[in-house]
């Protein structure tokens, strides 16, 4: 039976697979395949990575043309006005006509879709009915259309005949480098209109998608707040009976959870297992890491649907979107002045508590932030990480980057 050819599905070709030969043989590599096409398409990989270059005389025929790869391909007489393509066939003429006269006469009893096509009708309906005819007789494998099957032979023949001009990797399918290319122009057309936040993929985007559209049926009574289970929800509420079983033993500050503890003693130990590749920089949290990723590829996945402006952070997403409402939700019980951001009240509340729980284990010095010890460290190591694009001069902390660049740009300070 020859590649390609409809399977009769009722039939047990699992010995057949296991006695097939192999009777075409690569001269440059030795593999060996069950079509002479497979062979041919194979030999691209010794000729150039997928190129067709020295293969021009061995040109691919379908039908009896295949029998005989040296013969001439046919002359095409018959020449459609509207495009100027021509055909060897005038039936392949009328059937081309169809996609200029939008005619679509084969329709599909079961979902009413058409086709142009009745071989298209007949692809189709193997959607419905489940049918794989087409068979790759080197690893069992079915395939509902005979194209994916050709698709598919080019994974054993080992050819990837698109490449991306970027990086040099080389593809399959021409849809995946496709896909591929956008992970170095940073597009990300595919907008939740939920969040704001874009995708390079419309895949990706309906697996987000789905986060948002997640049953949560625990709420809780205290803030409203809903979760996807039980666990979950009696996590939160022990958030709200202040019960905090994980005490660090630094600076007494308890947790919910093990890992939330365990992260929080980095700051008190200085451990930042998460390295930049791009600059070296280190960080404590996975999360911070790829935040901080951002800054060197430009990308910006948060959009506001309001203004269509983009951020690369999600709650700068969120603190932008309240300049659109006006809302500023959380009030400070002990002064009464509201803030937009739940994390501003936390760390206002600390002017009237006093509270400091970031210590510098150099100097002893305590801070009521963690980004403030950080900028603090920065006078004991020398770090200068914010430098002028004008004239290279680099600073510890970003607002005097900011000041000094106003004398770049004539203005007063």
């Amino acid at each position: 039976m020859q590649r390609g050819k409809l399977l009769d599905p009722s039939s047990d070709t699992s010995s057949t697979l296991k006695s097939h030969k192999k009777p075409h043989e690569c001269s440059e590599s030795g593999k060996s395949f069950a079509c002479r096409s497979l062979l041919l398409i194979h030999r691209k990989v010794h000729e150039g990575s997928g190129s067709s270059e020295g293969l021009e005389s061995k040109k691919f025929f379908s039908g009896k043309d295949a029998k005989d790869l040296g013969s001439p391909p046919r002359l095409k007489f018959h020449k459609y006005e509207e495009c100027d393509l021509y055909f060897d066939q005038r039936s392949h003429l009328l059937t081309h006509q169809k996609i200029h006269t939008g005619e679509k006469p084969y329709q599909c009893l079961e979902c009413g879709k058409s086709f142009s096509k009745k071989a298209y009708l007949k692809e189709h309906e193997r959607s419905h009915t489940g049918e794989k005819p087409y068979k790759c007789w080197q690893c069992g494998k079915s395939f509902p259309r005979k194209s994916d099957l050709w698709v598919h032979d080019k994974i054993h023949a080992g050819i990837k005949p698109y490449k991306c001009f970027e990086c040099g990797k080389c593809f399959t399918l021409s849809s995946t480098l496709r896909n591929h290319w956008k992970t170095h122009t940073g597009e990300r057309k595919e907008m939740c209109l939920e969040c704001g936040r874009c995708f390079t993929l419309k895949s990706n985007l309906v697996r987000h998608q789905s986060l948002h559209n997640i049953d949560r049926p625990y709420k809780c009574p205290e803030c409203e707040k809903r979760f996807v289970n039980s666990s979950q929800l009696q996590r939160h509420q022990e958030w709200h009976k202040g019960e905090l079983p994980y005490k660090c033993g630094e600076c007494g500050k308890s947790f919910i959870t093990p890992t939330h503890l365990q992260i929080h003693q980095r700051i008190h130990t200085g451990e930042k297992p998460y390295k930049c590749g791009e600059c070296g920089k280190c960080f404590s949290q996975k999360c911070h890491l790829g935040s901080h990723q951002r800054v060197h590829t430009g990308e910006k996945p948060y959009r506001c649907v309001e203004c269509g402006k983009s951020f690369g952070y999600k709650e700068v997403l969120w603190k932008h979107q309240q300049i659109h409402t006006g809302e500023k939700p959380f009030q400070c019980l002990e002064c009464g002045t509201f803030f937009r951001m739940k994390s501003t009240l936390r760390h206002h509340v600390k002017v009237h508590t006093g509270e400091k729980n970031y210590k510098c284990l150099d100097c002893g010095r305590a801070f009521a932030r963690s980004g403030t010890l950080r900028s603090h460290s920065r006078i004991h190591t020398g770090e200068k990480p914010h430098k002028c694009s004008e004239c290279d001069k680099c600073f510890s902390r970003k607002c005097t980057l900011l000041k000094h660049q106003q004398i770049h740009r004539g203005e007063k300070t």
